[in-house]
């Protein structure tokens, strides 16, 4: 434990959030007894820790990137709209590029390797704390290769909610809003909207452009 004393501003509140018990029970032991840090709460999978994240606001979310009920990329895109200033540093024993690309555009700041070091897991706190990224070198280089003309990760289907995904596959097979709203039991002003957030959210200037990308990025073949 580092010797240096801090003032309540300086402490890095983190919400600590795994499905397994004693690497939860880990990751708190060895932040707790970091001087600087405070845990802020625990959550066992993604549904708790949005609600832990609302209650606790806490500064960081080191996550587990998968887990039961609702995995940490669909977590950290809830907690980081719901919480600006909040950064998720996402903890996971895969080392596909994929994996960090999604937890990029779902909004996380860094990514470690889940059984990292102590002295590792610390500094990466600290780091995204400060607003930093801690994304790894290959992953970085190909969200390059994405970045759109909007500087920002090109979207994929994760930033659509299972609602928006049905509506937008049922759209881009040719049905009209009208069938939709009677084949899903919603109103044709609920069709309206998903398909107008659908397409905010992909970044595209047209309904034609939405079917495309649909196309293209294999809704149709769900």
């Amino acid at each position: 434990m580092a010797a240096t004393d801090v003032t309540r501003a300086d402490v890095i509140r983190v919400l600590v959030v795994d499905d397994h018990p004693v690497t939860r029970r880990g990751l708190r032991d060895t932040l707790a007894d970091e001087t600087g840090f405070e845990v802020a709460g625990q959550a066992a999978n993604g549904v708790e820790a949005v609600t832990v994240a609302r209650e606790t606001r806490p500064d960081v979310v080191v996550m587990d990137l998968f887990m039961p009920h609702k995995d940490g990329v669909e977590a950290c895109r809830e907690i980081t709209e719901l919480l600006p200033d909040t950064r998720v540093l996402m903890l996971t024993a895969s080392a596909e590029e994929d994996d960090v690309i999604r937890a990029v555009a779902a909004g996380a700041t860094g990514f470690v390797q889940k059984f990292t070091g102590s002295e590792e897991l610390v500094h990466a706190v600290h780091q995204v704390a400060a607003g930093n990224l801690m994304i790894p070198g290959d992953a970085v280089r190909r969200a390059f290769r994405l970045l759109g003309a909007g500087g920002a990760v090109q979207p994929t289907a994760d930033v659509l909610s299972a609602r928006e995904r049905e509506v937008l596959t049922r759209f881009a097979t040719g049905k009209a809003y009208a069938e939709i709203a009677r084949d899903m039991g919603i109103s044709k002003v609920t069709v309206r909207n998903a398909i107008y957030r659908v397409q905010n959210k992909l970044g595209l200037g047209s309904q034609q452009e939405i079917v495309v990308w649909a196309v293209r990025n294999g809704l149709l073949e769900e």
